[in-house]
């Protein structure tokens, strides 16, 4: 199987370029913070802190995560409800950076992943999918952008969705993300040794998608 895997902070366009990466190639897109979304969003149904690790880990054993792909496209199902959308709030955005710093959530979550993408070849998407997830993916890369720039995507995004949010705030809390993403104790934001780098700072999606696509074209010739 063929394993890319597609690291890099929130808001970097990782989501979109991965999922139009895979359809080119016919391979599985597999959104990991999606799992992470889900579980967060569990616990903020439970009334349950997600900045708390006793209490995220108790909610664990009662939570059940599938990801089922419909021509193509993954939904996502929490203890057999869709949850597709539910997980795309702000809200749940940071429920699922607080909850996915414990060690116990990423844990439970990590077989789901592998098994994927054993089973599979897949476009990986997440934080710490060249280091920890898929450590021996064939091809790795990075994919970053300035704050600015990814704050600006986010915003347009959410306003498009109807959310009331202004730019200043998702700035901020996009800023703080990277921070806690980067400095969390269980499997930091961080590159890969082999990852390859790229930055689509003020790219359109479609420059991004073409550099990406090459990029993996280049690679799988090689393997």
């Amino acid at each position: 199987m063929i394993n890319i895997a597609i690291d890099g902070p929130s808001g970097a366009g990782k989501s979109t370029i991965s999922k139009l990466a895979a359809e080119k190639f016919g391979y599985i897109y597999v959104d990991t913070g999606a799992l992470y979304r889900a579980v967060g969003l569990y616990a903020v149904r439970c009334g349950v802190d997600p900045q708390n690790a006793e209490q995220s880990e108790s909610i664990l054993r009662d939570v059940s995560i599938e990801m089922i792909y419909v021509s193509g496209h993954q939904r996502v199902y929490l203890n057999g409800e869709d949850v597709t959308d539910d997980i795309r709030t702000p809200q749940i955005s940071k429920a699922a950076s607080d909850i996915s710093a414990h060690p116990a959530v990423r844990q439970f979550l990590l077989d789901t992943q592998r098994k994927l993408a054993a089973e599979n070849n897949v476009i990986m998407d997440g934080r710490d999918i060249g280091t920890t997830i898929l450590p021996d993916a064939q091809i790795k890369i990075f994919l970053t952008a300035s704050s600015e720039d990814r704050a600006r995507r986010r915003y347009d995004e959410l306003i498009a969705k109807g959310e009331d949010v202004t730019y200043e705030g998702v700035l901020s809390d996009l800023k703080q993300r990277d921070y806690n993403d980067s400095h969390r104790a269980a499997s930091p934001l961080k590159a890969a040794e082999d990852a390859i780098l790229i930055d689509t700072t003020g790219n359109t999606l479609e420059k991004s998608v073409e550099i990406i696509v090459n990029t993996i074209k280049s690679r799988i010739d090689c393997i």
